[in-house]
């Protein structure tokens, strides 16, 4: 038969027979779904974080709050995302049957931490000159935090908050350990299907690799146009 023989017949035997890229295209659809979701839920932690290491730091009466944030950036950081999946699922919220909506919260709780640091180098990075021009205009320091310095530091953390965004879609391939059909997953029920490995895991690696450019590309679009923005 031949090389390229074998390979159509791997291909239609993994692919076509029975449906079976389904696997493939429903684990990318959980993918994305637990990458969105847990990115929007990191930086809603992380933001939160870092407002509080900030606020604590300028004014000691808040001192609880930076010991709350750096107890948790610390905890999370140091331990395993996979480890902490599982923790959620079997520990935690043993209740829960679906196990998106916890992998979802497990990411996303994750990410909150090195996103919070992210936010605090892309505060402090601002001039501290812009809060007292805002002060000095009569804005209250959250409005002159919201209005004038987290717009500044969101411009100057993106790379960063992008590449947090790569490695979180990445990271999600772990889902699986608590029962998730992700992308990975799809791959690996074609092999038990087909007891072929090659082809499925080549596939998904190389959907991951196109959402990674697509993403990185996206995120050059709206470097330039944020510069440009600077620049008119």
């Amino acid at each position: 038969m031949g090389f390229f023989g074998e390979l159509q017949r791997k291909f239609i035997d993994d692919f076509i027979v029975k449906d079976r890229y389904m696997e493939l295209v429903t684990g990318l659809r959980n993918t994305v779904i637990i990458t969105i979701f847990s990115l929007i839920l990191g930086v809603a932690i992380g933001l939160i974080l870092a407002l509080f290491k900030i606020v604590a730091r300028q004014n000691r009466k808040f001192k609880v709050l930076d010991i709350i944030a750096d107890v948790y950036i610390t905890v999370i950081r140091g331990t395993p995302v996979v480890l902490q999946l599982m923790i959620w699922f079997y520990v935690v919220l043993f209740f829960v049957s679906e196990p998106i909506p916890v992998a979802i919260l497990g990411f996303g709780i994750n990410s909150g931490a090195y996103v919070a640091e992210i936010f605090r180098a892309g505060i402090q990075s601002i001039d501290k000159g812009q809060m007292e021009a805002g002060r000095s205009l009569g804005l209250s320091y959250w409005a002159t935090m919201r209005y004038i310095i987290l717009p500044q530091a969101f411009k100057n953390v993106l790379p960063a908050l992008g590449n947090e965004f790569i490695a979180l879609l990445k990271e999600t391939s772990v889902a699986g350990y608590i029962s998730v059909h992700d992308l990975t997953r799809g791959a690996y029920n074609i092999r038990n299907m087909t007891y072929d490995s090659f082809l499925p895991l080549i596939a998904s690696a190389t959907i991951y690799l196109i959402m990674v450019m697509i993403i990185s590309s996206l995120l050059s679009v709206l470097e330039r146009r944020l510069r440009q923005g600077d620049r008119s």
